[in-house]
């Protein structure tokens, strides 16, 4: 039986990944914080198959403390700070956790177990500003937020480890996937939760910040698939996951409110609010995965409307259980 353990378990691809891992009959493990109220909202239907360990990207001596009683073949960093309009609140926490804290798992797994194969969670953020559309693996970087500038460090720390000491090490570079799952504090869940708010009446206004930028949207449970398939390559290798599709915030807007019947969508919406806007902001993002589909054989299987229903009506089905 395989061990794995997982960082960031508690956010919106860890669970994801877990029930992924535990159907292969893996052993999971997720690393937690100690927090008085940890929040195990998202993975509390698997929760008696999943062991916890205690840890945090901030303290190397825990996740050396973690990996010895996990004991994990595989590694899947997922833990970040990864909210970008908080990063250009919190630049200095951001870069400690998502660029610092791949170095300290990188460096407990080398002083531990350089056997452990690691997975690192890249992001599409990193290209930024793009210099050729579609975004493949060799597309220069440019990032424009302190959460893409630390994206950008921890994917080339991997690449450096995994160069300099012989780990297997890999960094899929995502871009968006979003779920039911996701924080209500990103874009899609923002309109996903208001649009069911709305329809219900328990909203009357969705505030945004542009509605013009274009990114490449898909489905995290697509998406950790992926992850996993990296891990089981002969040699590690970075690739971007994406649909290879993009659509605006307006798109998805539109199409979240067609969910619930309303076309005159523009009569609820306030875009450009000034408290939404960004110093600076990425406008277009479109990946190109034909590595992925070539060396792991993986596919996208949720379309964007199936993805943006999926969202919609799960938010409906829990404001209704709030009432």
């Amino acid at each position: 039986m395989k061990t794995a353990l997982i960082t960031g378990i508690t956010g919106q691809d860890g669970p994801y990944l877990a029930e992924f891992l535990l159907s292969k009959g893996y052993r999971v493990y997720g690393l937690v914080r100690r927090l008085s109220t940890p929040n195990m909202e998202n993975i509390k239907h698997i929760y008696d198959k999943l062991e916890l360990v205690s840890g945090d990207l901030l303290d190397q001596g825990s996740l050396s403390d973690a990996i010895k009683n996990s004991k994990p073949d595989e590694i899947y960093n997922l833990a970040a700070q990864s909210f970008v309009k908080a990063s250009w609140d919190q630049p200095v926490l951001t870069g400690e956790f998502t660029a610092l804290g791949v170095t300290r798992m990188l460096e407990a797994i080398r002083t531990v177990n350089p056997k452990i194969k690691f997975y690192q969670a890249s992001s599409s953020e990193m290209f930024g500003k793009v210099t050729e559309t579609p975004q493949k693996e060799t597309t220069r970087f440019h990032p424009r937020s302190p959460y893409g500038v630390a994206k950008v460090y921890g994917h080339y720390i991997t690449v450096n480890y995994r160069e300099s000491y012989g780990i297997f090490a890999c960094s899929g570079i995502l871009f968006n996937h979003e779920s039911p799952r996701r924080g209500i504090e990103f874009v899609t869940r923002k309109i996903t939760n208001a649009v069911a708010r709305i329809s219900l009446g328990k909203q009357e206004r969705l505030e945004l910040g542009s509605l013009e930028p274009k990114r490449d949207w898909g489905f995290s449970g697509d998406y950790v698939e992926a992850m996993w398939l990296m891990l089981q390559q002969e040699k590690p290798d970075d690739y971007v996951i994406a649909t290879g599709e993009n659509y605006s915030v307006k798109e998805f807007v539109e199409e979240a409110f067609r969910v619930v019947g309303i076309k005159d969508w523009e009569k609820y919406v306030i875009a450009n609010s000034k408290k939404h806007t960004r110093p600076a902001e990425v406008d277009y993002l479109i990946g190109d995965a034909s590595k992925a589909r070539k060396v792991l054989g993986w596919e996208p299987k949720t379309s964007f409307k199936n993805l943006v229903k999926i969202m919609v009506e799960a938010d409906l089905k829990r404001e209704k259980s709030n009432e």
